[in-house]
């Protein structure tokens, strides 16, 4: 089961993924597993929770953590491992100045985290140099916010969502990287028929399945798309002439600067037919409650605050904002994204939405905080500071709860960084990540389930994260190591609390400080509170004002936080993509698959979130494939003129010919080189700095190797001088995809791989095929299977042999189920590990809709990110369902 019903004991807690903010309920036990149960009270997700959600239970295990501090390798006491951090910023602050250390933080910090941090770097070193790898998923969001609000403001809500009767889903794979809210969608969908979904993407994606109109527009088309929507909607008499006269300001030159964006010019820049052009304006045009929800699409891009505003302009002038069913909505990627915004974590913002660009707003924080100093211009956004780290002008770097050696565009270059820098302190929970590597001091950080806080989601609301575990080994809060190593700079007091409900309390009263409603962001009506108010702190939805109403949406009555007061309209520019050089003629587009996260620090723990994408692959059209003779599951090259990956062609046409994607998650701890973001470009949005992760160029060529293999091991497997290889969890162990130059010596490999010369096993010369299988006490502890070809076994049945009874030996090196044991096939469903034969055999036996298949396998009953696939299954089935049926029935 994905969940289990909550124990009368279970803690209520927040997710630690993205940025929904779902309630969880967990339960720890006396044998150290954990169960997890969507929190059913919690307005996020009403009970609700995705297939990495679910799956929270499997990721809290010691195993791989970081556990003591450690300098230059060697554990080390707290005490010696604070003073080594203190010591090296003071020493380096006193020698080059405020501006020569930084911090690198994150949204996976809780925002007691963030704040610790913040106050120690603008208002005590004095400088700025604090950014966030949420610069890396939602800063042109903030900027665009900032442009036409005047500060930081999400205007709806989720209830929003549901409440429209169109929805513009642009840049948002949301089936799969926002699961919950979209089947919270999906249920508003099927109790209103009527409500239409328009996906706008360049890529076919599980959530363009469930549109009625999907926009594939060529990468970074979008402001094009959206001013073209602007000049028609004011071409049908559909502004809110007395909204935008009374609340707005610059309305006219936005529509001068839209003049000329006809449906077919608009049509000619994006790539789109004018017919879908037309009917997406006449959508919009014809429906009140219209909703556009923005992800990583617009953000991650070049141009993408300019596509931010895009979109806002076409609600300033209907006035559909504020509203029920109305507004733009940007629906952030990490936990506590929100969070970190709110108190400063970016580079160029005060805390509490103040900006630091404002004398009075700094005014405000160093006379609160008390502050020796008060950094008074931006300091360097995430980009900019690796180049600084790179460059030498940054000498000191603190890396709190990221993995900028993978994460961030040209990363190659950013490991140089890493590896030059005189002074690196790290934070962490694993032992053992691309950037951790480099560390001089190493600190261990509490994880999920061990840390207390609050985080903020995508629509404003405060939730709290408990520890429901105790801290293991010697890990400790991020927001107390911060304060410890404060203390030690000769700062004191100002860093002496008791505990994160002392913070939040400080947070709390700096946001009403000198508010008098000219700022948005206030939750001075939660300060107070005791430690058990905090502890026992309900989800609420700032602003929270001392002494006034809450207010769960803004600008329906204008009411903007510009000087002004009115609401702006931006003249944004339309792009035209660069023409691609001819030696690297590919579009690289980078993201997310559906059950992993960032670089699966905490995924990779779990087995049955790697049973549905367990390897790097890149998406390639049949038409290049072809051109190029790559075929499906053959190993591919993808380079740029920053370096190569390799991984594994799945060749679809869900990507247009020409174009690529390729996933972000693996690293050099899981794969031997598929570090995507190497290749990525370190180009930024000059308003925002967040660099352009969906748009690089690229080629492909096939990876030629000698053998194919896949190793499933009770024991580490060692990768040696393969040339590719990546690795997974399963159930019992660790399996692994290899290939090589040649098979020299295919027994002598097998038992390096599997640490032993105890093999049974057959070797066909001819076929060039050879299998191997370790069995200890009658369970099998290893099999390794070696072709000329990428070797066709069944995985799932294999890895589920590890550390089982044999079923005979015959069957092993068989590497698939006899008669009487159906074989799965790949996971689909994660949730409650159902695989796609099994549905095809469903399918066989009378099912015929995804609803049916929920019925007899639970498969899309949970999370509902797997939907999609089901009902590709079924429709790919045709003729083969009755065979497979028969071959897969239960036998008896």
């Amino acid at each position: 089961m994905a969940t289990v019903p909550a124990a009368a004991n279970a803690v209520a807690t927040t997710c630690a993924y993205c940025g929904v903010g779902c309630g969880v309920l967990a339960t720890a036990h006396r044998d150290g597993t954990v169960s997890i149960a969507g929190d059913p009270t919690h307005p996020s997700n009403f009970g609700r929770l995705c297939s990495k959600g679910s799956a929270l239970g499997e990721t809290v295990g010691l195993e791989d953590r970081l556990l003591h501090p450690e300098i230059g390798g060697r554990r080390v006491s707290w005490d010696a491992a604070l003073d080594a951090v203190a010591d090296a910023f003071g020493r380096t602050v006193a020698e080059h100045g405020p501006d020569s250390v930084a911090l690198y933080v994150s949204g996976q910090l809780l925002t007691e985290d963030y704040y610790v941090a913040n106050k120690l770097m603008k208002g005590f070193i004095g400088t700025a140099n604090i950014d966030t790898n949420s610069r890396l998923c939602m800063a042109s969001s903030v900027a665009g916010h900032r442009r036409a609000f005047g500060t930081d403001t999400v205007p709806g809500t989720y209830e929003d969502l549901e409440a429209a009767d169109l929805l513009v889903l642009v840049g948002s794979n949301m089936a799969w990287c926002h699961p919950v809210i979209f089947q919270r969608i999906a249920a508003a969908k099927a109790a209103r028929p009527e409500v239409r979904i328009v996906v706008v993407d360049p890529r076919a994606t599980a959530t363009t399945v469930a549109a009625d109109l999907h926009l594939k527009l060529k990468p970074d088309t979008d402001v094009a798309l959206f001013t073209g929507l602007l000049k028609h909607l004011a071409d049908a008499a559909l502004t809110d002439t007395g909204y935008v006269e009374a609340h707005t300001e610059g309305w006219h030159a936005a529509l001068a600067n839209a003049a000329g964006w006809t449906v077919d010019r608009v049509a000619e820049e994006t790539g789109l037919a004018p017919s879908d052009v037309a009917a997406f304006f006449a959508m919009v045009a014809a429906t009140e409650r219209t909703v556009t929800v923005y992800s990583q699409g617009v953000n991650q891009s070049a141009c993408g605050t300019d596509k931010v505003n895009a979109i806002i302009n076409t609600h300033l002038l209907t006035g559909r904002i504020g509203r029920v069913g109305t507004g733009p909505f940007s629906i952030t990627g990490q936990p506590n994204a929100m969070g970190g915004r709110e108190v400063g974590g970016l580079a160029n913002m005060l805390a509490c939405h103040m900006d630091i660009e404002d004398a009075a707003h700094r005014r405000i924080v160093k006379s609160f905080w008390n502050a020796p100093v008060i950094a008074d211009k931006a300091g360097l956004k995430a980009v900019e500071l690796f180049d600084a780290v790179h460059d030498g002008r940054i000498k000191a770097l603190w890396v709190m709860a990221t993995n900028p050696a993978d994460s961030l565009p040209d990363a190659g270059r950013v490991e140089e960084a890493l590896k030059r820098v005189p002074f690196l302190a790290v934070s962490d929970v694993v032992a053992a990540t691309d950037t951790l590597r480099h560390a001089h001091v190493k600190l261990p950080a509490a994880g999920w389930g061990e840390k207390d806080g609050t985080v903020t989601n995508s629509e404003r609301r405060i939730s709290r994260q408990r520890a429901f575990l105790p801290l293991p080994g010697e890990a400790r809060p991020d927001w107390q190591i911060v304060a410890d190593v404060a203390q030690r700079m000769g700062f004191g007091e100002a860093f002496a609390w008791s505990g994160p409900h002392e913070v939040f309390d400080e947070y709390a009263r700096l946001s009403g400080a000198q508010n008098d409603d000219s700022r948005d962001f206030d939750i001075s009506g939660l300060a107070g509170k005791s430690e058990a108010a905090y502890a026992d702190m309900a989800p609420v939805q700032w602003p929270v004002r001392a002494g006034g109403a809450p207010a769960t949406r803004f600008f329906a009555k204008g009411g903007f936080y510009t000087p002004s007061r009115r609401g702006r309209f931006v003249v944004t520019v339309p792009q035209t993509p660069a023409a691609k050089p001819r030696r690297f003629p590919f579009t690289l587009n980078t993201g997310r698959v559906r059950d992993h996260w960032h670089t699966m620090t905490r995924t990779g723990r779990s087995q049955r979130l790697s049973a549905h994408m367990g390897e790097p692959f890149v998406e390639i059209h049949p038409s290049d494939a072809a051109a190029y003779g790559i075929g499906a599951a053959d190993l591919v090259a993808v380079s740029s003129p920053r370096g190569a990956v390799v991984v594994r062609a799945l060749v679809t046409d869900r990507v247009d010919e020409g174009a690529l994607f390729v996933p972000m998650h693996w690293t050099d701890q899981t794969s031997a080189n598929a570090r995507v973001d190497r290749l990525v470009e370190a180009k930024v949005d000059p308003v925002s700095g967040q660099p352009a992760l969906k748009f690089s160029v690229a080629r492909v060529e096939r990876f030629e190797a000698g053998v194919f293999g896949y190793a499933v091991s009770t024991r580490p497997i060692p990768t040696g001088d393969l040339a590719y290889w990546a690795k997974a969890r399963v159930a019992g162990g660790t399996a692994m995809e290899f290939a090589d130059a040649d098979t020299a010596d295919a027994r002598a490999l097998a038992e390096e791989l599997l640490g032993t010369k105890d093999l049974v096993g057959v070797i066909d010369a001819a076929a060039g095929t050879a299998r191997f299988a370790a069995i200890a006490d009658g369970r099998l502890t290893g099999a390794v299977f070696l072709a000329r070809q990428p070797v066709a076994v069944s995985r799932s049945f294999v890895s589920g042999l590890l550390g089982e009874p044999v079923p005979g030996v015959s069957v092993v090196l068989a590497g698939r189920p006899g008669a009487d044991q159906p074989d799965p096939g790949p996971t689909i469903c994660s949730c409650f590990r159902v695989g796609a034969n099994q549905i095809v055999a469903a399918a066989g036996c009378g099912a015929r809709t995804v609803a049916d298949i929920g019925e007899r396998l639970q498969a899309g009953t949970n999370c509902g990110s797997c939907r999609n696939e089901i009902a590709r299954i079924l429709l790919s089935v045709g003729e083969k369902t009755d065979e497979a049926a028969r071959q897969l029935a239960p036998t008896g």
